[in-house]
């Protein structure tokens, strides 16, 4: 055990810069920010209305090959939205992977429905298509075109696939299956713009998808998040929803024709979104740069090996992921406790869903591979400068 750690260690010094503190991921700002903000703040439109929110919108869509992008508060909100906006309604099942972010089934509970938790997969720690099927299969049924929980009786109405760590799940696949079991998809792709599937940049294959641009992401507005959709009318249900459904046709009344939301994204925000969106395929490079040597690195250290992208895609490395290939939770922790001590950033991976308090009732198929990563995963240095 203390080679493994004494090993880890070497490699990453071997890697790293020699200062300290190392944070796990840190945005920079090399280009047009402050110029933007600048011009934001002279415009006197720095809330919920302005030109860069359209602009940022517009260059989303451009990045992705979205049809239309709608830019919200958060990853969370934008995720929220889009479930509404799919048609998930209280009392429905959500299918989602215990491993995951707490946004994702807080997104689907907002909502009043319910998660139902699957398996990971070893190879990109997203869903296990081929698993999933297989449980499907005996645990639901399809009554009136609608997938039916055998146990609970409710209807199973969709799939929320998360690209973890901005590692593509294999979306060709997961839609013949969505199409055999009747299941809306809404894609959490909160840590993978830059990433693809094929050549369809992740976001863009279920009904809707959204994206987060928190502080730590690739990108960042500061706080903020996207919906990606297809359509013009979806567009505009989730800008109406978004903005507290407040009735455009009104000259200065205020009058709502619905619940709505406030999950505008500020302008100000927006334009640091669009200065930051100018520097992304930069930033895109420098990340597989560091990748690249972190995998070559790691190669020779035996009890552990990096996650690397699939076959099928293109992975934006948001965050390097070292998984141990037993796992051992004492092993990990020291590993953790050893390199924060020494001012190297790491972080295990998130607890899974079905262990936290408020969800140990929700539905599950069994989770013998996500307890396994759970107690493998250790998130490493990924900012863009590591290499400079």
């Amino acid at each position: 055990m203390e080679k493994i750690v004494s090993d880890i260690i070497h490699t990453l010094k071997q890697i790293l810069p020699s200062h300290r503190p190392i944070p796990l991921h840190e945005p920079f700002f090399y280009g047009n920010e402050k110029k933007y903000i600048i011009d934001c703040i002279d415009s006197r439109f720095v809330s919920s209305i302005g030109n860069y929110v359209t602009e940022f919108e517009n260059r989303i869509s451009e990045f992705t090959g979205s049809a239309f992008a709608v830019a919200t508060s958060n990853g969370t909100s934008a995720l929220h939205a889009a479930l509404i906006t799919a048609g998930v309604q209280p009392g429905d099942e959500v299918l989602m992977p215990a491993l995951t972010f707490i946004a994702t089934a807080n997104a689907a509970v907002y909502c009043g429905a319910v998660p139902h938790f699957i398996d990971s997969c070893p190879k990109t720690i997203g869903i296990d298509i081929e698993k999933l099927e297989t449980y499907l299969e005996t645990a639901t049924h399809i009554k009136n075109n609608t997938l039916i929980n055998n146990s609970t009786g409710r209807p199973v109405r969709a799939i929320i696939p998360v690209h973890i760590f901005g590692m593509p799940v294999d979306m060709n696949r997961l839609q013949d299956l969505c199409q055999k079991f009747r299941l809306t998809i809404i894609e959490d792709a909160a840590e993978s713009i830059g990433s693809f599937c094929g050549t369809r940049h992740t976001g863009t294959f279920g009904s809707c998808g959204t994206l987060s641009f928190n502080g730590n992401k690739t990108i960042t507005t500061g706080g903020g998040g996207a919906v990606l959709c297809k359509d013009e009318d979806t567009a505009h249900r989730l800008k109406h929803l978004t903005t507290t459904a407040r009735c455009t046709k009104a000259r200065w009344e205020y009058f709502h024709d619905r619940t709505g939301f406030n999950y505008r994204m500020p302008n100000i925000n927006a334009a640091l979104g669009c200065a930051q969106l100018e520097q992304l395929p930069q930033f895109l490079t420098k990340k597989r740069e560091l990748a690249a040597r972190y995998a070559k690195a790691f190669d020779s250290v035996k009890g552990v090996h990096m996650l690397k992208e699939p076959e099928y895609g293109k992975s934006n490395f948001w965050l390097n992921t070292l998984i141990l290939d037993k796992p051992d939770r004492k092993l990990l922790e020291d590993i953790l406790e050893t390199t924060n001590s020494m001012g190297i950033q790491t972080r295990p991976v998130w607890a899974l869903m079905n262990t936290l308090p408020m969800y140990r009732k929700c539905p599950s198929m069994p989770l013998e591979c996500a307890w396994k990563l759970e107690n493998s995963i250790i998130n490493i240095p990924s900012s863009i400068n590591l290499l400079d």
